[in-house]
């Protein structure tokens, strides 16, 4: 299938070795683009969120706990997505803490649009939004240690090296969050720019999903796309980066459906009540389809 559109597809992901896993085989030429052309940029989750506030990029990742308030400009892809299955975000301090004594803590967040804001506002909608102080992802960690902080959400591959860093992990949000819901904890997703052509959206829709599959369809494939993954790793070791894409590129990534559109549903209806969602909205999901029905690998 080839596509006839004049402009190039923006695209906008973050700098880690999950997003670069699925974008590889797009970007590479591997899989079949439709007649579209990509032009990629990669900016931090937060950078992306706000982003979306101005339709800026066509196709972007975007933090789920952001959609409500981007969703004139965006529809969330059933594909792409990123979900904690059992885990996800991570509350880290310097020694144990209760949930009276981080009441009062100054606790570093990696934005306030981010799925991790949310879900550790759910968790205790009582920690003061003051005290909770919006600090760059990859700084997080650092300040906690130095005491600049008193605890901090740790998202990205933090989430699997904090216990070197001498740091104690208060809550697992994504453990808790499944104790409480049965629901894998949805974090980032895919979103394509409502004002593109319905077919186009369709296409970069696939065309993603395709990419994804690439890279986890053979063993060879997967150490390809993770090779190229490795640049964006933060001087994770290779079975470190491995592990940390393995976590949030899955089956889930490929095609979310049902269960990831019910858990984000859940999550925003449960941040609206308590405040952090403006209002109560149903997520407008592009079926993309599952992979079968999507001729996934092949290159035309």
């Amino acid at each position: 299938m080839t596509l006839t559109y004049p402009h190039p597809i923006r695209v906008a992901h973050s700098p880690d070795a999950d997003d670069a896993f699925m974008f590889y085989a797009a970007r590479s030429g591997k899989v079949d683009l439709e007649g579209l052309v990509f032009e990629d940029e990669l900016k931090d989750i937060e950078s992306l969120n706000q982003a979306c506030f101005e339709g800026t990029y066509d196709l972007t990742a975007i933090s789920y706990a952001a959609y409500p308030f981007v969703k004139e400009h965006y529809r969330l892809l059933s594909v792409g997505s990123s979900v904690g299955d059992k885990y996800g975000p991570v509350l880290v301090a310097k020694r144990e803490m209760t949930q009276d004594e981080l009441r009062s803590a100054k606790i570093g967040v990696p934005g306030l649009k981010t799925s991790a804001y949310l879900a550790l506002r759910l968790w205790d909608n009582d920690l003061k939004p003051e005290n909770l102080i919006v600090t760059p992802f990859d700084q997080i960690l650092e300040k906690v240690q130095s005491g600049e902080l008193d605890a901090g959400v740790i998202i990205h591959e933090g989430q699997l090296y904090f216990a070197k860093s001498g740091l104690t992990r208060i809550v697992d949000l994504g453990v808790w969050w499944f104790e409480l819901t049965n629901l894998v904890l949805p974090l980032g997703g895919n979103a394509v720019k409502r004002s593109l052509p319905e077919d186009v959206q369709m296409a970069v829709g696939r065309v993603l999903q395709r990419s994804i599959a690439w890279a986890l369809e053979t063993p060879e494939q997967r150490k390809e796309a993770l090779n190229y993954a490795l640049q964006y790793a933060r001087d994770l070791d290779p079975a470190l980066a491995d592990r940390f894409v393995g976590m949030y590129v899955n089956d889930y990534t490929l095609y979310g459906g049902p269960p990831v559109t019910r858990a984000v549903k859940l999550m925003l209806w449960m941040g609206q009540g308590i405040g952090v969602i403006p209002e109560k909205i149903v997520p407008d999901v592009l079926e993309i389809g599952e992979p079968a029905q999507n001729a996934c690998c092949a290159k035309a």
